[in-house]
């Protein structure tokens, strides 16, 4: 069975295409990215522009189109915080369908912690014994801990990167002093998560899993992603505060010349860093491993689930490629129509 994961985040509409067999891993086989970039295109209180919101249609539709000759069976597809969030997201929602021919859905945070755990938890194995894993999206942060295929505890925070680098750090490059209030933010949300944990097991393995966690550790010196996702990659705490320095002194088109570090992330990397070096000192943890694995994986596994157990999925809606007939071009407006087609490439 050939399926396949729309996500829909702040900074590109990916579509995942794996070959999905229950009781065997989902094998990647093509990755489909549309640019989507709203970290300029969110106010103060996260309402989406209007150009935002044609970008994310457009990339959405794009994708989709791009995605279709790849056979795909059945997909889902979903929008995370920074669209989830926003006040004005049903009207984003609307221009997505009347572009694109399907309505995404949102996960909760709660949602997206449990299936992100849930596909580290299956590349890990039962051998990983208890388990803390953390992500840092766009949005949101989320925190996990379980033994088992269900987590113990899961919490999501408003503590994503892009977020963060909206409400704190406005400057390029960013003030001493705006560094220090942003600590002092990430400190305050975490004081309830760390006391919780305190009650549970010392995790035997820490994992991050997403692109921030990715660029952190190639920064620090990690293997490219080109090299497979068997190859080890790890981050340290001592690392990340070399890192927050390094980042911090730099404009955003200078972090985007690190390697590593890619050139729409660039100015909300540092924001990336700081939660990742705060959250790793508040819970005391001084390394971590960095998991290939991540909310797109989790989908897919959920899903193989709902198919091995032949019961109903009332998390996501499926949707046949086949039969999304996107709405007509006429309906795309301005130099969107003279870009080129959605990018296509092997998924590692």
């Amino acid at each position: 069975m050939r399926s396949g994961v729309l996500d829909i985040g702040s900074n590109c509409a990916q579509f995942l295409v794996v070959d999905a067999t229950p009781g065997a891993p989902p094998l990647p086989l093509h990755a489909v990215k549309e640019p989507v970039l709203l970290g300029d295109d969110l106010d103060a209180e996260g309402r989406v522009s209007a150009a935002g919101t044609e970008r994310v249609a457009t990339a959405v539709r794009r994708t989709l189109c791009a995605a279709g000759r790849f056979e795909v069976d059945h997909f889902c597809a979903f929008v995370t915080a920074a669209i989830r969030d926003a006040p004005n997201r049903e009207d984003v929602l609307d221009r997505v369908e009347a572009v694109a021919g399907i309505r995404p859905q949102f996960l909760t945070g709660v949602q997206e912690a449990r299936l992100t755990y849930l596909a580290v938890r299956h590349w890990y194995g039962w051998r990983a014994g208890t388990l803390l894993m953390l992500d840092i999206g766009g949005g949101s942060m989320e925190v996990v801990l379980g033994r088992d295929f269900e987590p113990v505890f899961a919490a999501s925070l408003p503590l994503g990167a892009g977020r963060l680098t909206r409400e704190f750090l406005t400057d390029d490059p960013p003030t001493a002093g705006e560094r220090r209030e942003l600590r002092r933010h990430v400190r305050d949300c975490l004081a309830q998560v760390r006391d919780r944990l305190h009650w549970e097991d010392r995790p035997r393995r820490v994992v991050g899993s997403s692109k921030t966690f990715k660029q952190l550790a190639r920064l620090g010196g990690a293997p490219p992603q080109r090299k497979g996702p068997f190859v080890s990659r790890s981050l340290g705490r001592a690392d990340l505060a070399a890192q927050v320095e390094l980042l911090g002194g730099l404009r955003a088109t200078e972090r985007a010349r690190l390697r590593g570090v890619s050139v729409p992330r660039a100015r909300q990397i540092l924001a990336g860093a700081i939660v990742a070096e705060t959250t790793m000192t508040q819970l005391g943890i001084r390394s971590l491993e960095v998991s290939p694995w991540a909310l797109r994986e989790g989908v897919v596994l959920h899903f193989l689930s709902s198919e091995t157990t032949d019961r109903g999925d009332p998390m996501l809606q499926r949707f046949a490629l086949r039969g999304v007939d996107p709405a007509p071009l006429s309906l795309l407006h301005g130099r969107a129509m003279d870009r080129p087609e959605a990018t296509t490439s092997p998924a590692v």
